[in-house]
């Protein structure tokens, strides 16, 4: 977590999943916030980047984003380590409150890690989303990967 000087493997997971799965262009994707971000990145049994995530601190808000886990890997809880580390980060540094966009179709897998939807639906990169919160220093549940 932290290496913002080779983000080349947190690119590759962002843009297998967002860019070409998804479809969201490039300069949607990348937002130029990448250097003031903490990054994590997942490998496999063959050091194959295959999950990420980020945070951004901003003020006090601790904004988790980008978790993204490539395809082929899904369904094996890596995205919700991926989660549990970042909130384990934000919860080190002092956040009381962590802030993600969701998008609406990944609503439930957010809320069964403590995160709470609030405000409308909104539209980013043609992708509807809605804002979550999670409030407090302990995470909700462990589970090993």
């Amino acid at each position: 977590m932290g290496d913002t000087e080779d983000l080349s493997d947190a690119h590759a997971i962002r843009r297998a999943v967002f860019i070409e799965e998804q479809g969201v262009s490039y300069e949607e994707e990348h937002d130029g916030t990448d250097g003031a971000c903490i990054h994590l990145v997942l490998y496999d049994e063959n050091d194959m980047p295959i999950s990420t995530g980020r945070i951004m601190v901003t003020n006090e808000d601790f904004i988790i984003g980008r978790v993204a886990t490539l395809k082929s890997h899904r369904g094996q809880g890596l995205g919700t380590a991926v989660m549990q580390a970042l909130i384990d980060a934000c919860v080190m540094m002092g956040a009381e409150r962590q802030i993600l966009s969701a998008q609406i179709q990944a609503r439930e897998f957010y809320e069964k890690l403590g995160f709470v939807a609030y405000g409308d639906i909104y539209d980013d990169a043609r992708i509807p989303h809605i804002s979550m919160e999670r409030i407090g220093g302990k995470l909700c549940c462990h589970h090993a990967i």
